[in-house]
């Protein structure tokens, strides 16, 4: 599903090198989990999967489906299947959830050379995967993300992951600001898409959210790189003693 090689990037502005020689493989139908220290480059990681300007590729290279990912813009990586759910989601007046999501469901459906999706079978869609994750019909008619709570624009990320349906799910950080409650919920939805056509990469800081979301493996981002990886057990390890025993690991 994806494969990284050796990946170098430097934030532009900065002329700072971030990321340091990444090498990650996530076959089809696996979760895994990169767990890290704040600057550590795992963000990073997940803005250059997604196509976000500001970064440079100075070395290595990024599979998707066997293709170059780097060749693709970023609506290319989005209609090719990638999805991208933000730490932080962006506000955005004078749109409504509901517009935003069918004008981004029929761009999708467009770049696979379907139809657009008819009014009733989309309010239908949206009622059921908005109902899952708990989301108002209220909550749909307001501008994207203009005044949610932390829970609601998580779910609202998740929701258009239910409708989108990608192949590859980047989640950065999607437990930041949820309680207990938020966090099940929105833990609930990405399981129920986990299947063995489709592949998540979970960033978080925290164990917790892996005893809701269990991945398959668990990689420990230090200094721009994958310094260890293992199965759930090292995330357990991670909680317990902390990411010092890891710094300055080789790659």
């Amino acid at each position: 599903m994806l494969e990284i090689k050796d990946l170098h990037v430097k934030v532009e502005e900065e002329d700072k090198e971030i990321l340091k020689g990444v090498n990650l493989t996530l076959p089809a139908g696996e979760v895994h989990a990169i767990m890290g220290r704040n600057g550590s480059g795992k963000s990073t990681l997940s803005y250059v999967l997604a196509g976000k300007d500001g970064y440079e590729v100075t070395q290595g290279q990024i599979l998707f489906h066997g293709k170059d990912l780097l060749e693709m813009g970023a609506d290319e990586r989005a209609a090719a299947g990638l999805f991208l759910a933000f730490q932080y989601p962006i506000e955005i007046p004078g749109v409504s959830t509901m517009t935003f999501l069918k004008a981004a469901l029929n761009a999708q459906r467009k770049s696979r050379g379907e139809d657009e999706m008819k009014i009733p079978d989309f309010m239908k869609m949206v009622k059921e995967a908005s109902a899952k994750l708990e989301i108002k019909q209220d909550m749909l008619r307001r501008p994207l993300n203009v005044g949610f709570s932390g829970g609601e624009k998580k779910r609202a990320e998740i929701l258009q992951m239910a409708l989108m349906q990608p192949s590859l799910c980047v989640l950065d950080e999607t437990d930041s600001g949820l309680d207990i409650d938020a966090l099940k919920i929105v833990s609930e939805g990405v399981n129920n898409l986990r299947s063995e056509n489709r592949s998540m990469l979970v960033i978080t800081h925290y164990q917790r959210l892996l005893n809701h979301i269990v991945p398959d493996r668990v990689h420990v981002f230090s200094e721009g790189r994958i310094v260890e990886s293992g199965d759930r057990d090292l995330a357990l390890e991670l909680e317990s003693k902390g990411y010092a025993g890891f710094d300055g690991q080789a790659a």
